[in-house]
């Protein structure tokens, strides 16, 4: 089975499954979704897309660490800073897609797949299994400054920091009651949910790339002037 896969619904709403395993972050799964994601604003017309998984209890469990530890212990730097700066430009693809964008959490969103959560402009999760938690501070890898500014976009600073210093892991509900999840849901019914939801934000892609332009001109300062320095000045650690 392919890493990624998408369709196009009756609606204009593409649907893209994610299919790796515990989707973690590595090279091969980085270049699928991308290319998915390509696929889908060149190849279609869809006017909306809807992101989940197909494993059973996990949207995505973040960075592969089996690969990503070896290769820093080894002294890989450059092969280690190329990885992060493909994994943000994977975040700032999904914030400045040309359309809606709806993240159906289905389960687990851990690390660098709660981060991902964050880059879309909506987030349906499941409500009967899976936590949303950034553990940062017990893996030991700090947050980039453009890591900060997309999440913050979409959890409130004082949320974040509870969740960014402690580690804690939120439901479904909680994660609503804080107001950067919109609706809880069960597993059965948060595809149809998601979709359904989808089906009436078909607007015009050109309107929504700009406004999406304008609306996180501050993030693309922070991805584009303070990210570079501090991947290059290898401030991570596994």
């Amino acid at each position: 089975m392919d890493r990624v896969t998408w369709t196009v619904d009756e609606n204009d709403v593409a649907l893209i499954e994610l299919n790796d395993g515990e989707n973690r972050f590595n090279p091969p799964f980085l270049s699928s979704f991308l290319d998915a994601l390509d696929a889908v604003e060149e190849n279609t017309g869809a006017k909306a897309l809807v992101v989940t998984s197909a494993h059973e209890k996990i949207f995505s469990n973040g960075i592969d660490l089996d690969w990503l530890g070896p290769l820093i212990r080894a002294g890989h730097r450059e092969e280690a800073q190329a990885f992060f700066r493909r994994m943000m430009a994977l975040f700032r693809r999904v914030l400045f897609y040309p359309m809606p964008t709806i993240a159906a959490v289905s389960g687990h969103a851990f690390a660098g797949g709660a981060i991902l959560c964050c880059a879309f402009d909506f987030r349906f999760m499941r409500s009967d299994r899976g936590f949303f938690c950034f553990p940062e501070v017990d893996l030991g890898i700090p947050f980039l400054p453009g890591m900060i500014a997309i999440i913050t976009r979409a959890v409130s600073c004082q949320v974040f920091e509870e969740m960014q210093y402690t580690g804690v892991r939120l439901t479904a509900e909680q994660c609503v009651e804080k107001g950067f999840v919109t609706r809880a849901c069960p597993r059965e019914d948060l595809g149809g949910e998601a979709l359904g939801f989808a089906a009436g934000l078909g607007k015009r892609r050109e309107v929504v790339r700009e406004m999406k332009r304008r609306t996180h001109r501050g993030i693309l300062r922070v991805l584009e002037e303070e990210d570079p320095p501090v991947i290059a000045s290898g401030v991570f650690s596994v």
